[in-house]
């Protein structure tokens, strides 16, 4: 069973057709839209500042969602996947978006809409990353162009999967 626990008596809210893997830990200030999925030891952590999370988003195994006290609230738009071992601290991710697995995103970075973060990037605090691009790297940097092609075959293609995986779960 999930761990999902108030902070200062203030308790997170799911939206409909959520799923939250057993091990998964969500706590206090969350507020998280439909047909999300948080995955295996992952953490979304809305203790010392708020995560709000929209819709179709999946979180997957091992990543850490978390931001900065008093500082940097953590913003998530719809249709959003951020991959295994992410880390997403204190940011803005707008919609459509695929964070990598093993990605670092940092307070007050600004991802824009329609990005594809590699795998093991790091996107430094304060960073603006502009729609329509592939970013990779440490410092992250724009590679290049995300065609209509990859965005079908990546970021739209992952966020509609995990809302069928976590169909699965639930007929179990």
């Amino acid at each position: 069973m999930p761990l999902i626990l108030p902070v200062n008596n203030i308790h997170p809210k799911f939206g409909n057709n959520c799923f939250l893997a057993d091990n998964a830990t969500v706590v206090g200030q969350v507020i998280m839209g439909d047909d999300c999925s948080v995955w295996f030891n992952t953490v979304v952590r809305g203790d010392v500042n708020s995560i709000i999370i929209g819709n179709k988003v999946n979180i997957q195994d091992n990543a850490v969602i978390h931001c900065t006290y008093k500082k940097a609230a953590t913003l998530i738009g719809n249709n959003v996947s951020i991959g295994h071992t992410a880390i997403v601290h204190g940011c803005t991710i707008h919609d459509n978006v695929l964070v990598g697995m093993g990605a670092i995103i940092m307070d007050h970075a600004v991802v824009h809409q329609n990005v594809l973060i590699g795998a093991g990037s790091i996107v430094l605090e304060n960073s603006i990353l502009e729609s329509g691009f592939i970013y990779a790297g440490s410092p992250a940097k724009k590679i290049k162009e995300l065609s209509a092609e990859e965005f079908k075959n990546t970021i739209d293609r992952i966020a509609n999967n995990y809302v069928m995986y976590a169909e699965w779960f639930r007929k179990k």
